[in-house]
């Protein structure tokens, strides 16, 4: 019992008071509070000091929050994580009460996403956070007074500051001058900031509809028609016994469901390197991907076709919005059943199937990519097997599914290209070799791999396409037959200027001012490119139009007879005594809306000339 060990004892050389809790140092040779030791920087950091904004990037779909001074946001989420739709869309009810009921649920789901991002993803108090706010310049103003309704009234945030994505872009990107490309999923931006004011020309905006929702209907058309299901077996002795290809079907439109169309289009596809057609080889051209060798020449679809990729998108999307899963199920998901389903029965019906049949057999026998077999939940009502089920996407939907971005020529839905070059040919002439030679590309859209340097080909493309002669007969006979309208060759000199800040791979440039910008924007994503614009602008402790809660309190107390926050004491248009008060009516005279700003003062009228002196006397005379 004497061997017993004896209590480990603390050396006498160490000292017996406690560690002190680290305290706040100072960087030598330096004026800076050092917040932590464990971070080593020389600002406070988010968890420490209140001065850091909330960078807020809200869109139909994805929402990017996070605090400014940062890199990337905290935290990327669906708005609607369960059924993975918009918030809102292009479309709003006419009706009034039906506007009023999507107006109450717009904000109901506004506030859910609003408290997440405070209380879930940034765990911060709201009423100590000054907020910017990232908006896109045609967002319609009712969606901008209920985020700030939200804001002000129910999270109480000290004020709200709202920015351009646009600007805050191309601020991300270190310049103050150039030509921005937003294609989000509703629609495609085009606005040139003006150059050395850092001002946005809105009145030069240019928009398209082609942009990530046109590409998810696309796609769910392809695969319903050019896709193959192959179910679960019933049994697993079926599944050894019975070869998957008897098995194959066509693919159900329950299998293609929101969240399977965007798993394909964000880590399957990609966009494909442009066909260079001739016009003088009789509809034959030649794949570059091929060395453009006798053996690569295409058969291409009629010139006149009777319906283009994107309606045929457009019509597949209707018809599986409007008809029922049974009905659906049932179908066979052929292009004769869809056109004569939209009403182009007979020879339109058989023009729209070779169209689509051509492009098909064309794209299939040029395409490099390879099928995927990709997992997917069988549908409801074949949920009695063993498994999951295979859907099977060929590798020529994978790559030229984003044609439908770039197939132009329709007057209100204009390529990604078009825009751009259409925004180009409506700024002063003096600017367009600027703009020309600093074009940004954001968006979520532009993720896809392939798709800057297809934008810079289709550019190019555009402008050096030669003019057709025209079909018209001439007006007179024995004059020659009038040329073809030439839409850009006002823009054919910019040719060698063309260059995109954030390209990949540019193509070797062919002037000085195209080798000093192309691929030199720092290596941000698109689809982050306007939130790390706002985090800059949060640093630097400046940005858009800011409104404090103090002047929102104001507007909403004053009566409905004026607009508030200027004090002008302006009246409203058709403001009477007996009309009912409505919520947030005054509030939005004090949101920064440019599309209500007034025009800038032009040159004064011109004095009138002095009349004759016989037509005084005439008039005295009368």
């Amino acid at each position: 019992m004497s061997n017993v060990p004896a209590t480990p004892r603390r050396p006498t050389h160490e000292s017996t008071t406690p560690a002190a809790t680290p305290q706040t140092t100072r960087v030598a040779s330096s004026h800076i509070v050092q917040s932590s030791p464990h971070y080593q920087t020389t600002r406070r950091h988010s968890l420490y000091g209140t001065e850091d904004r909330i960078i807020l990037d809200p869109g139909s779909r994805l929402w990017k929050v996070g605090f400014s001074g940062e890199g990337k946001p905290r935290d990327v989420f669906l708005a609607e994580p369960e059924s993975g739709q918009s918030l809102w869309t292009l479309n709003r009810a006419s009706n009034p009460a039906e506007r009023e009921e999507e107006d109450r649920v717009l904000e109901a789901k506004l506030q859910a996403c609003l408290r997440s991002v405070f209380h879930n993803s940034l765990l911060t108090d709201p009423k100590s956070r000054k907020v910017i706010l990232v908006e896109h310049p045609l967002l319609p103003l009712h969606i901008k007074e209920t985020i700030a309704r939200v804001l002000f009234n129910n999270l109480q945030v000290p004020s709200i500051s709202f920015a351009s994505s646009h600007l805050l872009g191309l601020l991300a990107a270190g310049r103050i001058t150039g030509l921005v490309l937003d294609c989000g999923h509703l629609e495609t931006t085009v606005l040139p900031p003006q150059v050395f004011a850092f001002r946005p020309l809105y009145p030069h905006l240019r928009t398209t509809p082609l942009a990530g929702s046109r590409l998810s209907s696309h796609i769910k058309a392809l695969l319903l028609m050019f896709g193959t299901y192959i179910p679960p077996a019933t049994s697993l002795s079926a599944t050894m016994n019975i070869p998957a290809a008897s098995r194959s079907v066509r693919v159900p439109q329950d299998v293609l469901t929101d969240k399977v169309i965007d798993e394909i289009k964000t880590r399957c596809c990609f966009v494909g390197e442009p066909f260079d057609t001739d016009s003088n080889n009789g509809g034959r051209a030649s794949s570059p991907s091929l060395g453009g060798d006798g053996d690569s020449e295409l058969d291409l679809p009629p010139s006149d076709p009777a319906m283009s990729e994107s309606e045929f998108s457009r019509v597949s999307g209707d018809i599986d919005s409007n008809f029922s899963s049974a009905h659906a199920a049932s179908s066979s998901y052929s292009v004769v059943s869809h056109s004569q389903l939209a009403g182009m029965g007979g020879e339109a019906g058989r023009a729209g199937e070779s169209r689509v049949q051509a492009l098909a057999t064309m794209y299939g026998r040029h395409s490099t990519a390879t099928d995927i077999h990709m997992r997917v939940d069988p549908p409801p009502s074949q949920q009695t097997g063993t498994g999951r089920g295979t859907l099977i996407i060929p590798g020529w939907v994978r790559e030229r599914a984003a044609e439908v971005l770039f197939e132009g020529g329709d007057v209100d839905e204009s390529s990604v290209a078009e825009v751009i070059l259409d925004c180009l040919l409506k700024v002063p002439v003096d600017l367009r070799r600027t703009l020309a030679s600093t074009i940004l590309v954001i968006g979520g859209t532009p993720m896809l791999p392939g798709f800057i340097p297809r934008l810079q080909a289709e550019l190019v493309r555009a402008v050096t396409r030669p003019p057709t002669t025209s079909a018209a007969p001439p007006s007179r006979s024995g004059r020659p037959r009038p040329a073809m309208y030439d839409r850009y060759a006002a823009l054919r000199p910019l040719l060698p200027y063309f260059a995109i800040l954030n390209n990949p791979a540019p193509p070797p440039p062919a002037s000085a001012q195209a080798a000093a910008n192309a691929g030199k924007a720092p290596a941000f994503t698109p689809a982050a490119m306007a939130w790390v614009g706002g985090s800059l602008a949060g640093a630097l402790k400046t940005g858009g139009v800011e409104v404090q809660r103090e002047r929102w309190d104001e507007a909403e107390a004053q009566p409905l007879d004026y607009l508030g926050g200027d004090g002008d004491g302006d009246v409203l248009m058709g403001g009477s005594d007996d009309s009912p008060p409505r919520a947030g009516a005054v509030a939005k005279s004090i949101l920064p809306d440019w599309t209500r700003t007034p025009l800038p003062q032009g040159a004064p009228p011109a004095p009138r000339p002095p009349a004759p002196p016989a037509m005084q006397a005439q008039s005295v005379a009368g």
